[in-house]
């Protein structure tokens, strides 16, 4: 899931208008997309869009993949749900190749020791387990007293939507009014590992981060912070959990984001990509001596882990087997941030950022918002997301074709150029 900043329309009570019966918790550009193939979107008057959001990583192999398509359609005409009072024939097999291809990825659980998986569905249902498994491993391995466990966490950080989790968000969109907040957890700036390591205690159980953040703009931190942070949470007994959820399954060139530093977190959340764009699945992947702690009756779901998901979240996995699609993140990453930082040295951007087919870009404030650019490509057949202020995020389909991606950034500049003339 992902925040929208923007203040709601008003219901629709003019005279002679339909009343408005959907909630105003989204402010969407103004579009009404009908279909959907690859990188492209067609709205209900037939006009053609290039998709350069992806659903904000969750659309990574672009809509309506032939292979995930058949996947559930195979699917759907054999059974969708058990839920877990039972198990099914591609349960343990979609655990199997998942941590298969993640397992690597991340720390094992000592000598002879195989990763585990949770599935469930949502991406906040992901962060609230892998809660959940950290202070339940904190009380019942690490020793930390009944009550007091605490978890740090960075400052911009976007990990979902629920009560627990905009506890410690700072963003007020995402936190005002929902009060009172779960407590124990400690935030900190990110990117600053000292100030990680300054607020761990005896208390602290895990320190939980985004490898890079997508909600503030598609953040990278310098180089050595990861690094640092798996050292630090080596020498005090702390867990690395990993919020892969945007970042991860190829989105960075890389099938975890933690790759581009060589670090393997403890634990890591996977979501919105793992679901293909066609059913939400998500996961904690991660050391056996900590899921272990999960016990019958402890934490699930209904629908996590069920037939549907399953067979997804297995074509999904096959897809990212072969590499082809990191490969292709990371060519075409290079051409986009090449193109990218051509429109910051021309000064139509501020600035830049990001890796592989991701990135955040900034406007100058003085000739629009981050909204104001979006509408202006939509009005090009582009469709982008603004974030905060003047930023937007660009997150094409790890299956745009170069041209298309070409073609994205030529209606970029055009409506870059507007903005600054029209200021």
């Amino acid at each position: 899931m992902s925040a929208q900043s923007q203040t709601a329309p008003a219901s629709a009570t003019t005279a002679g208008a339909a009343p408005d019966h959907l909630a105003h918790n989204y402010h969407p550009l103004p579009v009404t997309i009908a279909t959907g193939e690859g990188a492209w979107v067609t709205d209900v008057d037939g006009r053609r869009y290039l998709d350069l959001l992806a659903g904000y990583s969750a659309l990574n192999f672009g809509h309506r993949h032939p292979a995930l398509v058949e996947a559930a359609t195979e699917q759907l005409g054999r059974v969708t749900l058990t839920s877990r009072a039972f198990d099914h024939d591609l349960l343990h097999p979609f655990a199997d190749r998942l941590t298969q291809l993640i397992g690597p990825l991340v720390r094992d659980g000592g000598p002879g020791a195989t990763p585990m998986m949770v599935p469930m569905n949502t991406g906040a249902e992901a962060v609230e387990t892998a809660i959940k498994v950290a202070r339940k491993w904190g009380y019942e391995v690490k020793g930390v007293p009944a009550g007091q466990a605490s978890i740090v966490v960075g400052h911009g950080n976007f990990h979902g939507r629920t009560t627990t989790i905009v506890s410690f968000s700072d963003d007020p969109d995402a936190r005002d009014g929902y009060d009172p907040f779960t407590p124990g957890f400690r935030l900190v700036p990110y990117g600053d590992a000292r100030a990680v390591s300054d607020a761990i205690d005896e208390t602290t159980v895990a320190v939980l981060m985004e490898p890079i953040q997508g909600e503030s703009g598609v953040v990278v931190p310098p180089d050595d912070y990861w690094p640092t942070l798996r050292r630090v949470c080596d020498e005090r007994g702390v867990l690395l959990i990993a919020d892969e959820i945007q970042s991860g399954l190829g989105r960075t060139g890389t099938t975890l984001a933690c790759e581009l530093w060589d670090v393997r977190p403890d634990l890591v959340t996977l979501g919105k990509a793992l679901g293909g764009g066609v059913v939400p699945v998500s996961a904690v992947v991660g050391r056996s001596d900590v899921l272990g702690v999960l016990t019958p009756g402890t934490h699930g779901s209904t629908f996590g882990g069920n037939p549907l998901a399953c067979a997804v979240g297995l074509a999904v996995v096959a897809l990212l087997e072969t590499g082809e699609h990191q490969a292709r993140a990371r060519d075409l990453g290079t051409h986009l941030h090449a193109r990218l930082a051509s429109l910051v040295d021309d000064g139509l951007l501020t600035g830049v950022r990001g890796v592989g087919l991701w990135a955040g870009i900034d406007l100058d404030p003085a000739r629009g918002t981050g909204r104001d650019l979006c509408e202006a490509l939509l009005a090009r057949g582009v469709l982008a997301k603004d974030t905060h202020g003047s930023t937007i995020r660009l997150a094409p389909p790890l299956v745009v074709d170069r041209p298309d991606l070409d073609l994205g950034m030529a209606a970029l500049r055009d409506a870059l150029t507007q903005l600054a003339a029209d200021r």
